[in-house]
């Protein structure tokens, strides 16, 4: 039986943010949010480079369709369920992280627990006028270096206090 979601492609413009942060990394990766997008491309990717992919997500129902469905839960890739956002254990060295998480306003607290943590923490829907929504106005001057994709209608931004981001897109 078939599954039918709305989906537009506007979710996946955090994809390119995303890439170029797993082409450089080698170490653990954390997801904040499930989604049609970046789940698979985490999962398959870690998969092939051997690393260990954390993802969180505070809809039951949504994280039951990436790993009852489709599987997506295996020696390389955890999935927790967490009634909300604050309570993950996310503590710990990161080398590429992404926040695309409901609620949105939760967004800006999570980017602050892992504001040293992280080598590269990409952050979805990065548009200025949703920064005040997400809470991102309130964690962009705690970085050092940020750099952002803007090809797209619905941007995406890389932040990193461990990296410099001058040399990201190359």
């Amino acid at each position: 039986m078939a599954i039918s979601i709305n989906v537009s492609l506007r979710y996946g413009t955090h994809l390119p943010c995303l890439i170029k942060a797993m082409e450089k990394t080698n170490g653990d990766v954390l997801e904040l949010g499930l989604g049609v997008f970046s789940t698979p491309y985490l999962h398959y990717q870690c998969i092939l480079s051997k690393r260990k992919l954390v993802s969180y997500e505070n809809f039951k129902p949504w994280m039951d369709f990436f790993t009852k469905k489709y599987g997506y839960q295996d020696e390389y890739h955890e999935i927790f369920f967490i009634e909300k956002y604050a309570d993950a254990k996310i503590e710990k060295p990161w080398d590429v992280v992404l926040i695309d998480q409901t609620p949105d306003i939760s967004r800006g607290e999570t980017i602050k627990r892992l504001v040293d943590r992280a080598k590269y923490i990409v952050i979805h829907d990065s548009v200025p006028k949703f920064e005040k929504q997400y809470g991102y106005d309130k964690v962009y001057s705690l970085f050092k270096y940020r750099t952002n994709w803007t090809k797209d209608t619905n941007n995406a931004t890389v932040l990193s206090n461990l990296v410099n981001l001058d040399n990201f897109w190359e």
